[in-house]
Formats: C-alpha cells, sequence, structure tokens
C-alpha cells in the first residue's frame, strides 16, 4: 500500500520546514490569477498554489524526490506538480494537486481544518477509543489525527478511492502513526466489528460530473451523509460516539438534513447533537442548476452517542 517513493519525497519536502495552509477553491483561483503569479518562486508555490515552476527553484534532491515518485508533468519551459502538501496540525498531509478536476481526485481544503478540530475537541475528555473508523477518509486528516490523539487505538481509514488509500497510508506513516490501517471498504462493507468512534467527512455537494470527492448523492447532496448516520445505529459500540461533519443545503430557511436525521435517530437508543459550523460555504455552487432553489449550503456537525447500556 505504501508508495515508497511518494513518502520519501513528503518525508523531503517535511524536512524544509515547509507549512501551507489550503484555502478554498474560489479562493485558491483568485490568488494565482495575478500576473505575478504565473510561475513559481519556491517551494509553497509548487506544493501548494500548485504553480508551474522552472529549474533552479528548488534544490536538485528535492526535485529528484519528484521525478522517482512520478508526480511531474511537463508545463511549457517547466513542471507543475500533480501532487499537493498541506499542513494541519503539525503534520504534512500530501494530496492532489489544485485543480482537483479528476474522478479520483483527493480534497483537502478549509473543511478539512474544521473537521479535525472537531475531532481534536471531542477527544480532549475522557473518551476511550478502542477501535475507531474514518468513512471516506480522502487524504486520511481525520485518522491521523485520532491515531495520534489515542495512540493505542485500532484506526480504521477506510475508502472507494484506491488513490486515496495510497495517499493516507503515506501521510499516516509520516505522521508516525503506525496503527492506522488504509482500507477498501464502500461505507463499513467488509469492515467487522464495532466502533468506539465513527467519524467522517463526506461529500455532501450534488456534482454535475459525480466526481467521488464531491458527489453526496441524494436530492441536494445529502445521500451519503444520511447514509452514515444510519451506521451509527449498528455499528457503534456501547458508549460510541459518531462525529459526522458535512454540508446542508438551506431553501427557503429549512434544512431538510436535520429533519431527515431526526428520522433516522427516532426509535434507536442514540442521543444526538447538531451544530450549525459555517452558515455559508461554497457559496459558487449555488449558480448550479442543482441549488438554483437553495439560500445558501452550510457546514454543520453531527454528534450522536449511543448509550452504554
Amino acid at each position: 500500500m505504501i508508495n515508497d517513493y511518494l513518502l520519501r519525497l513528503a518525508m523531503e519536502l517535511k524536512a524544509t520546514g515547509y507549512s501551507f495552509t489550503t484555502v478554498t477553491p474560489a479562493t485558491h483561483a483568485r490568488v494565482n490569477s495575478r500576473l505575478k503569479n504565473a510561475w513559481a518562486r519556491n517551494a509553497t508555490d509548487i506544493f501548494g498554489w500548485s504553480r508551474p515552476f522552472k529549474e533552479g527553484i528548488i534544490t536538485p534532491k528535492l526535485f529528484e524526490a519528484m521525478r522517482k515518485a512520478d508526480v511531474l508533468d511537463t508545463y511549457g519551459a517547466g513542471w507543475i506538480s500533480r501532487v499537493r502538501a498541506s499542513t494541519l496540525r503539525g503534520q504534512l498531509f500530501l494530496h492532489s494537486a489544485y485543480p482537483t478536476t479528476a474522478s479520483d481526485a483527493i480534497f483537502f481544503g478549509p473543511d478539512t481544518y474544521r473537521f479535525a478540530n472537531a475531532i481534536a475537541q471531542c477527544l480532549s475528555g475522557d473518551v476511550c477509543v478502542r477501535r475507531a473508523v474514518d468513512i471516506g477518509c480522502g487524504a486520511g486528516p481525520g485518522a491521523v489525527v485520532v491515531a495520534l490523539e489515542r495512540p493505542q487505538a485500532a484506526v480504521f481509514a477506510v475508502d472507494i478511492n484506491d488513490m486515496a488509500l495510497r495517499y493516507t497510508a503515506v501521510n499516516a506513516r509520516l505522521a508516525g502513526t503506525t496503527r492506522v490501517v488504509a482500507q477498501h471498504s464502500d461505507l463499513l462493507d467488509g469492515v467487522d466489528g464495532d466502533f468506539d468512534l465513527i467519524i467522517a467527512n463526506p461529500p455532501y455537494l450534488l456534482d454535475a460530473q459525480e466526481r467521488t470527492y464531491r458527489h453526496g448523492g441524494g436530492s441536494f447532496g445529502e445521500g451519503l451523509s444520511l447514509a452514515i448516520a444510519g451506521l451509527a445505529k449498528t455499528r457503534l459500540a456501547p458508549g460510541g460516539t459518531l462525529l459526522l461533519y458535512t454540508g446542508t443545503a438551506i431553501t427557503a430557511g429549512t434544512d431538510r438534513f436535520i429533519a431527515s436525521v431526526a428520522q433516522i435517530f427516532d426509535d434507536s437508543l442514540l442521543e444526538w447533537h447538531y451544530q450549525e459550523l459555517d452558515p455559508d460555504v461554497f457559496g459558487e455552487e449555488l449558480d448550479e442548476p442543482a441549488y438554483a432553489e437553495t439560500d445558501r449550503i452550510a457546514a454543520v456537525l453531527l454528534t450522536a452517542r449511543r448509550a452504554r447500556s
């Protein structure tokens, strides 16, 4: 599962002290459109802003690591990287370069930071975690945060995207977390047992191209999120917690996602809490036909806990 050359590239980049906070695609496009940003001037421009670069911008050692990892594409008189690197909570994560247009692209952005912070907040107290799973792990930040906060826990990182599993394996090794298992799974198919912690930051948009990292399905992108919420009823161990970070379309002031969640948990032994974290995310999506009647898209956090008996 581990791509040794990709891991060596990540280690080489991390050793330089590299740091980059990933912004929204809309902000990224605006910043990159400035004339002075047409070509990279340093490693941050190459691996963070996904700008093309010419010879001599990075050290020969780092360039050779990119070549061996097979992440270079030619671009005019220079090259451009197919991988991107972001830092989060002191760790470095490789993921797909901007723009994430490929069907198997691995997205990383502001949602990822909010998701990671929510996990850390959840685990800041005396929460026992023996087995945990990150559903739709992407580049693996959720799984890695859990593994760092609970080093003795067995942490599963599952995804239907094999590219995501390769990135997760590299990023987990880079963070020094040895108990993260990257496994191919559709939701939790083929993954046995109950979990003390289920976390997920699934796709929650309606994407016309139905790209894996964006398309949530359902009537307004909620399909996958509701399926994960349903798993809490059957796969949480006694006392276990679901932490679901997702988005919801608000139409005429109504959040239909919370109504659907209430129906799922109506006859269960779960206590749940729902919080709107950001009232307005991915505003550019409102131009799409699928959101013609939508007022806004909000980022929300659903927490559900199973009774101990």
